[in-house]
């Protein structure tokens, strides 16, 4: 595996790799979920690039940047072992430019929901997953459905800029309790490591009661009986995010709770 540090030594090592290729975007602290979608890219790729790098810009200041969890040794170990050809490290300065003065701005899905609970927060990932496409160039990235708002802003960039790339949407990963695998379990404590696949089991419950209104009340309440607080639980249009009491098309059931000083994002799909 060769791990690059700068764009230049990027390039290069995958101008030596056979095409297709698949970009598999990280903020590192890999867990297995991250590995499914290195996995996935195997799959449907001829070659892998994996990029770690905690994105400064993504992050408000009350947000937790600084402590975000970070091990490169053992993210290596473990992409070298499930067989990535390149990893990608930049620090920030190969990152950004001291004097940038460029971002991406994406509406549609990006509104509501994580672009409401955490301004700028949209902005600084799209920008960064463009830095991302534009330096690898790649045929296939990779996202989880976990960060279901997420995966619809980038395809929403992606589609409106014309990039010549497919995304791919790749299943949640979950710990056999329900819980999906997120580096930001691991400030869990052990007890609200026990009440947090709650969050699954109440959004299972919801959808089976077609995510309607009063089902939505009683989830939020579920949630709350647990001792978590709901930042919101609603059910949007898969690919909008808009709200939606009746969905003619494919819908989904998204929530993000606070346990503690931890937060929990996840999402089912809901039938028409």
């Amino acid at each position: 595996m060769i791990v690059a540090r700068d764009v230049p030594a990027l390039r290069a090592a995958l101008a030596t790799l056979p095409r297709p290729l698949a970009l598999v975007p990280t903020m590192g602290a890999l867990h297995d979920g991250h590995l499914a979608l290195l996995r996935a890219g195997q799959r449907q790729a001829a070659s892998t690039v994996t990029s770690i790098f905690v994105n400064p810009l993504q992050f408000a200041a009350n947000e937790d940047f600084d402590r975000y969890p970070r091990d490169d040794a053992a993210d290596l170990a473990r992409l070298q072992a499930a067989g990535c050809n390149v990893a990608w490290l930049p620090s920030v300065e190969a990152m950004y430019r001291p004097n940038r003065a460029t971002a991406i701005e994406v509406g549609g899905p990006s509104e509501g929901f994580e672009g409401a609970a955490r301004p700028g927060h949209f902005r600084g990932m799209a920008t960064v997953v463009a830095k991302l496409l534009h330096q690898s160039s790649p045929d296939l990235v990779m996202f989880g459905e976990k960060d279901w708002q997420q995966l619809q802003v980038v395809r929403r960039m992606v589609a409106d800029l014309d990039w010549p790339v497919e995304v791919v949407a790749v299943p949640t990963l979950r710990d056999p309790d329900g819980l999906a695998m997120s580096s930001r379990n691991r400030y869990l404590t052990p007890a609200q490591r026990t009440v947090a696949p709650g969050l699954y089991r109440v959004l299972l419950e919801t959808a089976a009661a077609d995510a309607s209104p009063a089902a939505l009340a009683v989830g939020d309440t579920h949630l709350r009986a647990l001792g978590m607080t709901p930042d919101y639980l609603a059910l949007v249009d898969a690919d909008t995010m808009r709200p939606t009491t009746a969905p003619s098309g494919p819908a989904r059931l998204v929530a993000a709770v606070r346990l503690g000083t931890v937060r929990l994002l996840d999402n089912v799909g809901v039938p028409p």
